[in-house]
């Protein structure tokens, strides 16, 4: 029976239970698992910024265990090298990316899974921000008082 090579591709800033999800369903249909890391400089062509570096997403990655192999992702055209470079033989993404590779699926086959429910990168790092204003509104607030404060002792 032929090896089931599985690849996929992400940014994995901000790691989560829904990253971690996506991988252990993406093993559990191969015997391989490849993951493409976006480097820092191609997010920035895809218009994202991180928080974590690239080295730093790429060994969290690494260290999962159902990861066989990391490689850099540095531009959108080398998904059709990696994939008849190290044999893949399913090319699997999350459902929000439906459609958009399957001109890949003349070289291997594509699947979209379902995404976690209740959890997402964006969802996360737009909490943050949140979280970031309200205290620094609160901070203003608290300054404001101890303005006062110093002006009724002078």
């Amino acid at each position: 029976m032929k090896k089931r090579v599985m690849l996929t591709y992400g940014t994995f800033d901000m790691f989560h239970i829904g990253h971690l999800e996506l991988l252990r369903r993406i093993k559990e249909m191969g015997d391989e698992l490849i993951i493409g890391v976006s480097t820092d400089e191609f997010n920035q062509i895809k218009g994202k910024k991180t928080i974590i570096p690239y080295e730093q997403r790429a060994a969290i990655v690494e260290a999962i265990k159902y990861v066989d192999r990391v490689i850099p992702e540095e531009r959108w055209e080398q998904k059709r090298e990696d994939i008849k470079r190290y044999g893949v033989t399913h090319f699997v993404m999350g459902d929000d990316w439906s459609g958009k590779f399957d001109d890949l699926g003349d070289i291997c086959e594509v699947v979209y899974l379902p995404r976690t429910k209740g959890i997402s990168s964006t969802e996360l790092k737009e909490t943050l921000k949140s979280l970031s204003a309200i205290n620094l509104n609160e901070l203003n607030h608290a300054i404001e008082i101890l303005k006062r404060i110093k002006d009724n002792l002078e």
